[in-house]
């Protein structure tokens, strides 16, 4: 039994078949825990980038009152223009007269009156456009791909030129009949 042992123990060309035999076996059946670990690497690459692109910066309480104060205009602009209308159907008389006196008021005031709704809401605008925004183009993860597998990748090169597949060629030539 010693020397059997020893014999098995001491030969390099069975773990060089059990190597071997593993790498033939997962031709047929793929890794189970290898293919888990490259879902869960990939899972993770995702939701990692994910995270990124939402990521909001941390803001004070001030910043968050003057945000939600700064969206008050724009509703309160469209609602007291649908309550003109409600005001002229209502009372035409008042609403005539009011409107006479706006006929009152000189150009360079109404002038005056654009730009500083223009600048304040040019100004919001510029905030916005200038904060934090996603990145263009994600960063994408590298390829993870198996130790054992990394010879054959290195290997596999692109072939120069544009060679024609020939049953890609000859499947076209057949759809076309």
């Amino acid at each position: 039994m010693g020397v059997i042992g020893g014999f098995i123990r001491g030969s390099g060309a069975v773990a060089s078949l059990g190597r071997a035999a593993q790498g033939l076996s997962e031709v047929f059946l793929p890794n189970a825990t290898e293919g888990q670990a490259l879902a869960h690497a990939a899972q993770r690459a995702a939701l990692e980038q994910l995270g990124a692109e939402f990521a909001l910066p941390k803001r004070g309480r001030f910043d968050r009152m003057l945000d939600g104060l700064n969206r008050l205009p724009r509703p309160l602009l469209a609602l007291g223009t649908l309550a003109l209308f409600v005001y002229a159907m209502a009372e035409p008389v008042g609403f005539a007269a009011r409107m006479e006196g706006l006929g009152y008021v000189p150009d360079p005031l109404w002038w005056l009156l654009g730009a500083i709704v223009g600048f304040y809401f040019g100004a919001r605008e510029l905030h916005y456009a200038r904060g934090p925004r996603p990145p263009a183009e994600p960063p994408r993860p590298e390829p993870v791909h198996s130790a054992w597998r990394a010879a054959d990748h290195a290997e596999a090169r692109p072939t120069e030129g544009n060679e024609e597949n020939a049953a890609l060629a000859e499947w076209r030539q057949q759809a076309r009949m």
